[in-house]
């Protein structure tokens, strides 16, 4: 990109599972808390920043333009524009990818960007057959009327429909995210065993992480409802224990009979937000702001709903060409660890010449994949997945690592609900 994008700070609440502690906090509330502490260690005021971008996919009825609320709770002046982007799991990345593309073009000099989600706050729905009826229950006007329109209600018409299951069932293929997992397994000859290894592998480096205080450096503690005298301050679906004989007891979630994909190779329902502090170079110099590195490219791609999982190997030669390297000089690589199917399938296809030539009309392979280069503090498996927010933590942790390790290139990359791919090469500061 040119001229050239400083992620200046970021921060995170902790992800944990939907239903656990952070279960009455609004999403908002959780922005709220990432971008307020992502403007801290930027060293900046709120009133310099220009504009507010977050993503989000289950917005609350209350704050459907939730970065606007995002904004003015984490006290950015009223008259700082901000809007809310939904590209599913890519929501954030994509939060990312705007607020570059307006300190680019000269829009602005200083964004915040991120992402946030409350899987807790997904509603539960009444099915289609109680609206007519409850129409009907409102305009009468008589009490014989009024008996009549009661009487007219059924059992049925109370069951809820669990709104989750229907935002993570695609409306193309009519597959959920999970099925859509099975198919790959299925396509590319994933066992059971390896998903499950790849798995406990996930838990082993979340869990090393943490206890060495390396998640802790991204997370900003969140205060708890009703009487907010206790925090959230980590991450709670780290398996500290985990084994290969508790995962294989696991049943097969989403094909009972023939499956392999069960919610211990699956990414946790979290709760969580991310904030990113984007800056111009011109600016980062003006306000002698820190930096954590620089946006070198980004990318997205299209591709079959049913096969989504495989986004990242669609979305990354581009991203790669754009930024002008070869897989080859990426030093780490985040991809969300949406099942672990997924990303094994992706490893295979990365590497594979046929798949190259066949499915991204190339003369050679993506490149290889270093296992011990790829998610090396563990991914989505072990940490969660609040949908609208991962791009966010996935650009963060990369971030922090290589300063850690001194490396100079990384690839931050996911699949994405829907049929889609988003990929982006950052590079050192």
């Amino acid at each position: 990109m040119s001229p050239r994008i400083a992620v200046v700070a970021g921060a995170r609440t902790p992800f944990t599972k939907a239903g656990d502690v952070q279960r009455s906090v609004p999403a908002y509330e959780l922005g709220r808390v990432a971008l307020r502490e992502a403007i801290e260690r930027a060293g900046i005021l709120p009133g310099q920043i220009d504009e507010v971008i977050f993503g989000n996919i289950a917005s609350p009825a209350e704050a459907a333009n939730i970065a606007r609320v995002v904004g003015l709770r984490a006290g950015v002046p009223l008259r700082v524009p901000a809007f809310t982007v939904n590209r599913n799991c890519g929501s954030a990345l994509q939060a990312v990818t705007d607020g570059a593309l307006r300190l680019q073009t000269g829009l602005a000099s200083i964004v915040a960007v991120g992402g946030t989600e409350s899987m807790s706050g997904i509603p539960l729905l009444f099915p289609d057959s109680i609206k007519d009826k409850l129409m009907r229950l409102a305009r009468a006007r008589s009490l014989p009327q009024r008996v009549a329109a009661g009487a007219a209600f059924r059992p049925a018409d109370f069951k809820p429909v669990i709104g989750l299951e229907i935002g993570l069932t695609d409306n193309h293929c009519g597959l959920n995210m999970g099925e859509t997992a099975e198919v790959l397994a299925r396509e590319f000859k994933i066992s059971r065993e390896a998903q499950d290894d790849f798995a406990l592998e996930s838990h082993r480096r979340a869990s090393a992480a943490q206890e060495a205080g390396r998640l802790a450096a991204e997370i900003t503690p969140v205060p708890l409802p009703p009487r907010y005298d206790r925090f959230a301050a980590e991450d709670v679906g780290i398996r500290h224990q985990q084994s290969l004989e508790a995962l294989a007891r696991l049943k097969p979630y989403f094909d009972r009979r023939y499956g392999t994909v069960t919610a211990g190779n699956s990414s946790q329902v979290t709760d969580g937000a991310g904030a990113l502090i984007l800056a111009t170079e011109s600016a980062v110099l003006e306000h002698g702001l820190p930096v954590l590195g620089w946006i070198r490219s980004t990318a997205y791609a299209g591709l079959d709903p049913s096969r989504m999982g495989l986004g990242p190997v669609y979305a990354t030669p581009l991203a790669l060409e754009r930024a002008g390297v070869e897989l080859r000089d990426i030093e780490l690589i985040e991809m969300n660890e949406a099942f672990a199917a997924q990303v094994i399938a992706n490893t295979i296809a990365f590497a594979s010449a046929s798949f190259a030539k066949k499915e991204l009309g190339r003369l050679r392979p993506v490149g290889e994949i270093d296992r011990d280069a790829l998610n090396v503090n563990g991914g989505a498996v072990a940490l969660g997945h609040p949908v609208g927010a991962t791009g966010a933590r996935l650009v963060l942790t990369i971030l922090l690592e290589m300063q850690r390790r001194g490396a100079g290139l990384g690839l931050v990359t996911l699949c994405i609900g829907g049929g889609q791919g988003a990929a982006m090469v950052v590079e050192a500061a």
